[in-house]
């Protein structure tokens, strides 16, 4: 089964983390099969990218969020696309 949690990178003490779909039973920081987005916690105000299609992409597909993945999707949604100029 697949989930979509974070990964953590970064040095020691100021934490990076990648938004990955990785296989449920793999550690955390092992081989992922995508990444989908990266979350920096330490810079004020918090740093969240995210791509929501291939996120839900793989909810389609049977992927999991984990918890804190599910609450940042929600805290920062989809951004309505900018109107085109014609």
């Amino acid at each position: 089964m697949l989930a979509i949690r974070l990964a953590r990178f970064g040095a020691k003490k100021k934490p990076t983390y990648r938004v990955v779909v990785i296989e449920n039973e793999r550690a955390r920081n092992s081989r992922s099969v995508e990444v989908v987005g990266h979350y920096n916690p330490i810079s004020k105000p918090a740093e969240v990218h995210l791509d929501h299609d291939r996120i839900s992409h793989w909810i389609k597909n049977g992927a999991q969020p984990s918890v804190t993945v599910a609450r940042l999707m929600k805290k920062h949604p989809v951004e309505a696309a900018a109107p085109v100029a014609s």
